[in-house]
């Protein structure tokens, strides 16, 4: 099964950032290490995110727990790392429902506390009358009722450094890298709403350090296209204050590709989506302390890996591919999510089935963009 073929189920503003010309040149990078760094090797590790803590500490996400793509066993595993990536925790486990938990976002808010995100899903049921046991044990954990009640887009939250999580609690959206931190002390989360009468893609917003939300705006559906095709967004705030979201297109033209939109006014509106060039997805964006930003999106077509792209013009144009990682076995790899180091070199993680490997693992790359 196609990981978005279950999802398809489930007023804009014009801006001068429309303007402008996709940037060709390639970036140099120097790819310093690579490496496994999931610790549970009979395991399938999917869809990161790594985040980076004001303290230098990362913390890394990923849905855990896994025999497959699809299946009922995903969870939410939660790492860290004190030196920089150089090193990992053994993963805890930090959500598991009755059903399958996919995705898992991350983020340290400006007030410390730490946000992981994910979204519960049914998609293996079709595959159940042709496993085992164990597939039917796991979907009993809870009746037809209580895994329907179990279908949504979810959140915890710690107060005190990791150390411990509320329960979850439902979300109006959700994408694989969860929310962003705003400048003006909101947080902005861009993404889909699953499993809702109302199908819709756009932006909702918290006051509260993440423990409540509410929808902000709906994010335009560019002409000819159907939002039901539009996924796992994420969002960034440039130097200036725009809001740059990037989003996962599935619509037949520019299919496979990033499209971005953007905002002035806070989230409030947003231009049409368009496309900047690049494919590949889904994208993290991050912004970097020189005020650049950077896309992470994987590459699933040959050379198979992993790439990223930087902006100097705060989303208007986008540089040519830099390789993260192109020695991909296959299709079934990439999320990619990037930090900045104190030192300046970046760390990016993502998963990825490995030649020989019944299961994926979760892959490392260090390294630093050229002058």
């Amino acid at each position: 099964m196609k990981r978005r073929s279950f999802l398809g189920s489930s007023a804009g503003v014009t801006t001068t950032l429309l303007a402008g010309t996709i940037g060709r040149g390639a970036q140099p990078a120097r790819i310093l290490g690579t490496k496994v760094v999931s610790q549970l090797p009979d395991l399938y590790h999917g869809w990161p995110t790594l985040a980076r803590r004001k303290n230098g500490e990362l913390l890394l996400v990923c849905s855990g727990g896994r025999e497959q793509h699809v299946c009922p066993f995903g969870r939410t595993d939660f790492m860290r790392s004190t030196d920089g990536g150089e090193t990992w925790c053994f993963p805890r486990v930090v959500m598991d429902g009755p059903i399958d938990d996919r995705d898992a976002g991350v983020l340290e808010t400006v007030k410390g506390s730490i946000l992981i995100t994910n979204f519960t899903s049914l998609a293996y049921e079709p595959q159940l009358k042709n496993r085992g046991k164990r597939w039917q044990v796991a979907h009993n954990r809870a009746d037809a009722e209580g895994r329907r009640k179990s279908l949504g887009t979810w959140m915890i939250r710690s107060t005190d450094g990791g150390l411990t999580f509320s329960g979850r609690y439902r979300v109006p959206v959700n994408s694989p890298h969860g929310p962003a931190q705003l400048g003006d002390g909101r947080l902005l989360y861009a993404g889909k709403a699953l499993w809702t009468e109302e199908s819709k893609v756009g932006v909702c917003e918290s006051k509260d350090d993440g423990q409540t939300w509410s929808w902000l705006a709906d994010i335009p559906t560019r002409k000819g296209d159907n939002h039901r095709e539009y996924h796992e967004l994420h969002a960034v705030e440039t130097p200036e204050g725009i809001l740059v979201a990037q989003i996962r297109n599935h619509n037949s033209v520019n299919s496979g590709e990033t499209l971005q939109c953007e905002s002035t006014d806070g989230g409030k509106t947003w231009s049409d989506p368009r496309s900047i060039g690049v494919w590949g997805l889904p994208s993290h964006l991050l912004r970097l302390r020189d005020g650049r930003l950077l896309m992470s999106y994987g590459h699933r077509r040959k050379p198979f890996g992993n790439q990223a792209r930087v902006s100097e013009d705060g989303g208007k144009t986008w540089s040519g591919p830099v390789i993260i990682s192109s020695d991909g076995h296959g299709h079934d790899l990439g999320y990619p999510s990037t930090v900045e180091r104190d030192d300046g070199k970046l760390v990016t993680v993502w998963y990825e089935k490995m030649a020989g490997s019944p299961r994926s693992v979760l892959r490392q790359a260090v390294w630093m963009l050229g002058s």
